[in-house]
């Protein structure tokens, strides 16, 4: 199972999920435990705003995870409330695809906002998938 399919509880709305003031850690939620140390992950990368880490079920040779410290529940959420943390997540997986011996720092950086777009861990997070050596292939 990957970090980004760990089981929610969807009965409440989207509106309720991963809410939290200001940011702050959301009880049960999977990425808020990686972030302070409650659950394991391989971290590759860091930064005062951003979490990296592998995937445990990667869908390509370089699949790492890049979430914010702070708990918000989707990207658009996080473009809302802190611009700039979203520029520091968008700029740690282009230096994470880099690191990772992406050709040129080729790299994609896929969110999915929302269940229905297969959003299952309702902390905003960007999956960067990468080749390394090799062409990921096509659009998605």
């Amino acid at each position: 199972m990957t970090h980004s399919e760990q089981p929610q509880d969807r009965s409440q709305g989207p509106a309720q999920r991963g809410a939290a003031p200001s940011g702050a850690p959301v009880e049960g939620c999977v990425f808020c435990g990686v972030v302070g140390g409650d659950v394991p992950a391989e971290l590759v990368a860091s930064t005062d705003a951003v979490v990296a880490f592998r995937d445990l079920a990667p869908k390509a040779p370089l699949h790492v995870l890049v979430v914010p410290r702070a708990h918000h529940p989707d990207v658009v959420a996080l473009a809302a409330a802190a611009p700039a943390v979203l520029a520091d997540l968008v700029a740690t997986g282009a230096r994470v695809a880099a690191d990772g011996g992406a050709a040129d720092g080729e790299h994609r950086l896929v969110f999915n906002t929302g269940a229905s777009a297969g959003q299952s861990v309702f902390h905003a997070h960007g999956h960067v998938l990468a080749s390394p050596g090799d062409a990921l292939g096509g659009d998605l």
